[in-house]
């Protein structure tokens, strides 16, 4: 997963047995004498809240130590290093998605819903995509989020390895929606030009090539073709479940007898 300022991906943890220690609980306590009032949910707190007011570069255990009014040397007495705080970061925000209750309805509502709210953390914190998260440290808020949706999805009837795969895919999906809307952000700050400036400045130009005869496709399109009302997010997702739904179909007609409720 590249970063969206062109930057390196940020990476969890080394020491994966120390996160698994944080995540599930049996990390707490710090390692020599206690600090009053700092506390480990306190500084994953202060780091999601600096990360999504800032972007992940400005989380560092010195800008962390500054922001809860104590030592550098006594955050280490509750997490290793900013790899590992990252773990519990990923963790944290995966919590919130993962606490609620699976959607009423069947596979499909619980699909749309995973999709959107996957969507909505993207937006709501922007460094997650500046995460390399191809082997992810599993705590508690992870692994929630994961058994919802599971159990929401189960009745495709579908094989366990492509259960995991109709999440993997909306993922990948929703995570290319979230990187090219964040991109759109980004380039609206630092050019200072609004969408309808930037294509304004490239009307004459394009113009010009349209009308030379070259591109008949492009210069046949209507007005609208690339109009910000259309929703493409909404467009992709219904037809990614249109899809599963001729899967579905066709594993229920050649197993009747075993369809799921």
């Amino acid at each position: 997963m590249t970063s969206t300022n062109g930057g390196d991906t940020q990476r969890t943890g080394s020491d994966i047995t120390r996160s698994l220690e944080l995540l599930w609980g049996e990390g707490e306590r710090p390692t020599r004498g206690p600090k009053p009032g700092l506390t480990l949910d306190r500084i994953v707190t202060e780091a999601v809240r600096l990360a999504d007011a800032e972007g992940l570069s400005a989380v560092s255990m010195r800008r962390l130590s500054t922001e809860l009014g104590t030592g550098t040397m006594s955050l280490y007495r509750y997490v290793p290093g900013k790899g590992e705080l990252l773990d519990l970061m990923l963790d944290r925000v995966n919590t919130v998605s993962g606490e609620s209750q699976p959607p009423p309805g069947g596979w499909r509502e619980a699909v749309e819903a995973y999709a959107r709210e996957t969507l909505v953390l993207h937006r709501e914190h922007p460094w997650l995509l500046q995460v390399n998260q191809a082997r992810p440290v599993l705590g508690p808020g992870s692994v929630g989020g994961l058994e919802r949706t599971l159990s929401g999805i189960e009745s495709m009837g579908l094989t366990d390895p492509e259960l995991i795969g109709v999440i993997v895919m909306v993922e990948g999906y929703v995570t290319g929606v979230a990187r090219t809307q964040l991109h759109e952000v980004e380039a609206t700050k630092k050019s200072g030009l609004s969408d309808e400036a930037f294509w304004e400045a490239q009307y004459p130009t394009l113009e010009r090539i349209m009308n030379s005869g070259r591109y008949p496709h492009l210069a046949g399109l209507s007005d609208d073709a690339f109009g910000r009302d259309f929703d493409h997010f909404e467009f992709g997702l219904q037809r990614l479940l249109d899809g599963l739904d001729v899967l579905v179909a066709g594993r229920e007609a050649e197993n009747p007898d075993t369809r799921k409720a």
